[in-house]
């Protein structure tokens, strides 16, 4: 079976003035047609980069995407294309919702000029039909007064009425993949749910496949059928929704579970956290990238990096602990 994106050894890496940043390191996962796939992992690790990579929004220099990279979309590698097939590939074929929704919108225009501008672009419709098109799509994403709200700029918006917003012009060409890059991190609690909610409803909706980025375990909890785990640049882990959580192979996956709140513990008990810091992308070492940090490392996991073992139903873990001489 085909996928609808497939993304092989990808590498990306920055180019400063302290030495050249490894931000992506060889990364592979699939995203089929109408499946939802998070990827997971703390700040750094190369999830927004891979997402950006997806979307063609590496700037050249100071960005660098490696040779032997591929991204597949329906069968065409991405990375092959020029500049104006990338144009009519983003928005119409993929979009993206950025974390920082205030950021990303244009304060100097309207609303309803940034989603019209989107729709005017891909399709032939006029600027009234196009008007009347992303009053739909407010209404849509849950925005009341949709007419009058066409006409305010970003800042008189709400946070998380700028995140529907964003999420409107994001499905103003009906996308086949929507990559929500942290789409709730800078809102509350309550608001974070109702985002998860409307992407969850919308994407039953158009059958599109959802690529969400968070740090946040909890929030994918929901959402994703399939989820990815990242670490220092590198994929360490994949499996179904359930595999991760009931069933975690990596021993950074075990402890980002544990750092997450838990209403069935006991009052006193306190949280866990993961001892020690990322690795210094610029030298990453040698071995397994979190072995400083584990309590299971071995000798070799200082010098070799692991190969990716297979279990069942395509979970698959990249760590020493499985290979057939390691202690149990």
């Amino acid at each position: 079976m085909s996928h609808l994106l497939e993304v092989k050894d990808l590498k990306v890496s920055y180019h400063s003035y302290a030495g050249e940043v490894q931000s992506v390191r060889g990364v592979n996962f699939t995203v089929d047609t109408g499946e939802s796939v998070a990827i997971v992992g703390e700040s750094g690790c190369g999830k927004s980069v891979t997402a950006k990579t997806i979307m063609g929004l590496i700037q050249t220099p100071p960005g660098e995407i490696k040779k032997g990279s591929q991204i597949l979309f329906e069968g065409k590698n991405l990375l092959d294309m020029n500049e104006k097939e990338w144009q009519a590939y983003r928005g119409s074929d993929c979009a993206i919702v950025f974390q920082d929704a205030l950021a990303a919108l244009n304060p100097t225009l309207t609303i309803g000029r940034q989603i019209t501008e989107k729709i005017m672009i891909h399709t032939d419709m006029n600027k009234e039909d196009a008007m009347k098109e992303a009053e739909r799509l407010l209404t849509l994403v849950g925005i009341p007064n949709p007419a009058k709200r066409l006409k305010q700029y970003p800042h008189e918006f709400s946070g998380g009425m700028r995140q529907r917003a964003m999420i409107a012009i994001a499905l103003a060409c009906q996308p086949k993949l929507l990559i929500a890059d942290e789409p709730t991190t800078a809102l509350d609690v309550t608001i974070q749910a109702d985002i998860i909610d409307l992407l969850k409803d919308l994407q039953k909706e158009f059958q599109m496949a959802v690529i969400m980025i968070t740090h946040d375990l909890g929030i994918v909890a929901d959402i994703a059928t399939k989820i990815v785990v990242m670490y220092a640049g590198k994929v360490v882990e994949t499996g179904s929704n359930y595999d991760v959580f009931y069933n975690p192979r990596h021993p950074y996956t075990q402890a980002l579970l544990r750092a997450v709140p838990r209403l069935d513990v006991e009052e006193d008990q306190e949280l866990e956290s993961i001892e020690g810091t990322p690795p210094n992308m610029i030298a990453p070492p040698a071995g397994c990238a979190f072995c400083t940090r584990c309590k299971h490392c071995m000798k070799i996991c200082q010098k070799m990096e692991p190969p990716t073992y297979e279990f069942e139903d395509g979970h698959t873990a990249q760590c020493w602990l499985y290979h057939e001489y390691a202690q149990k």
